[in-house]
């Protein structure tokens, strides 16, 4: 078949969990499709990663949009007046819809498959089959945090914005052919929104687990690891409240500890945790995670708000490291506390977790053994993404850019 694949970001590097997920599901389709890939980017520096792609790819076209507090309020007095959730408006591009236009012109398109919900506005009208691609079910993700504000301008937004967001999320999921969702617990909240039932089948979040090796932390391990993109709110929101909530409480047991906090674009107030004395070190975005993965005793996900599946944890459990999270961080994924890793919701629980991998490593090494296991049976991309074949079913010819995957 011939796919369109709409990204709301460029897939390659896969350096994050949106991203990682985008890029395993285009390696699978280029497999056995030709598939045409639009993308919005942010820097100049994604055109040389847009090259990369196009080895893969039929055709990649990009769209450069601007991120700024100026233009933020600009597209949020749109949204009022249209009476759109912002989150959708602020990705409106009348330069995305004309190369649309272009590449149906050219090409006899089958399928166009909108990757995350701001690119279901583009393809909801275009006469293929018609595929949205829920990451999470965004408007849970904004209640959330709009639930942590305090009264004020910014809770008023919030309470606004996930309300529209759960009316049109579920509209327009209604309007597709096909909607993907990651677990059983999205599909409820998309038809909760949607006030009906949706034409949906369930694709977990899948990983490599060819690529990602079993390799479990030195012995000598005593760093607690957080890897998280630090300009989404709910990371930064987690990672503060672990910071002055739970690992205070660590250290009244242990000094010999650090909390390395590594992700892409951290605000001042999560730069402002690292002092000598706090033992928190802000590293901000890193190219090789290998050194911090090596001297990390365990990966904490203290996320309180999101939705979805969190891909790092997945990550941690093919790789070996023991995991800490909260209840909300591992939803989605089918672990079990005390089997596979250790979940706990408060600070003090929080903190007796960590202290608890950190006192019994034998233990931690035997939950890691099982979860590594889970992610070959269940999340796995090889057999995870084996559903897709139902909706995009694969020529009797090979996707003719499959021999450079992996390249």
């Amino acid at each position: 078949m011939r796919i369109l694949l709409l990204t709301q970001v460029l897939p390659f590097p896969p350096d994050s969990g949106p991203k990682i997920k985008t890029f395993n599901l285009l390696r699978y389709l280029v497999e056995r499709h030709d598939v045409h890939l639009v993308s919005f980017i942010r820097t100049d520096a994604e055109l040389e990663a847009a090259d990369v792609l196009r080895r893969w790819c039929a055709t990649v076209d990009v769209v450069k949009i601007q991120r700024s507090r100026v233009l933020d309020v600009i597209h949020l007095i749109e949204a009022l007046i249209r009476r759109r959730p912002f989150l959708v408006q602020r990705d409106e591009s009348d330069v995305l819809r004309s190369c649309i236009e272009r590449l149906l012109y050219l090409y006899p398109l089958d399928a166009v498959h909108a990757d995350q919900l701001t690119m279901g506005q583009f393809a909801v009208d275009l006469p293929l089959l018609r595929v949205l691609d829920e990451h999470n079910a965004v408007w849970t993700i904004v209640r959330r945090v709009a639930h942590q504000e305090r009264w004020g301008p910014r809770r008023l937004l919030a309470e606004l914005e996930w309300r529209r967001l759960k009316t049109y999320e579920g509209q327009l999921c209604r309007k597709f052919d096909r909607v993907l969702t990651v677990s059983d617990e999205d599909l409820r909240d998309l038809e909760l929104g949607a006030g009906a039932g949706l034409r949906a089948t369930i694709i977990p979040i899948a990983v490599d687990t060819e690529e990602l090796r079993f390799t479990p932390p030195s012995p000598a391990a005593r760093n607690v690891l957080s890897l998280a993109t630090m300009f989404y709110p709910p990371n930064i929101e987690g990672v503060d409240w672990f910071a002055r909530e739970v690992f205070p409480l660590v250290r009244r047991e242990t000094q010999d500890i650090r909390f390395v906090v590594v992700g892409s674009r951290p605000p001042e107030s999560i730069q402002r945790l690292a002092t000598d004395s706090s033992g928190i070190d802000v590293t901000g975005y890193v190219e090789d995670l290998r050194p911090y993965l090596h001297e990390s005793a365990m990966l904490v996900v203290p996320l309180h708000s999101g939705s979805g599946m969190r891909v790092k944890i997945l990550e941690a459990f093919a790789r070996g490291i023991p995991v800490v999270s909260t209840t909300v961080g591992v939803e989605g994924i089918e672990a079990r506390d005390g089997e596979h890793l250790l979940v706990a919701d408060s600070p003090e629980a929080f903190a007796r977790a960590v202290l608890d991998v950190l006192a019994d490593p034998q233990a931690a090494a035997i939950r890691a053994t099982r979860a590594r296991r889970l992610v070959e049976e269940r999340y796995d991309r090889a057999s995870a993404l084996r559903a897709l074949d139902t909706i995009y079913p694969p020529s009797e010819i090979v996707g003719r850019h499959a021999d450079v995957i992996g390249a």
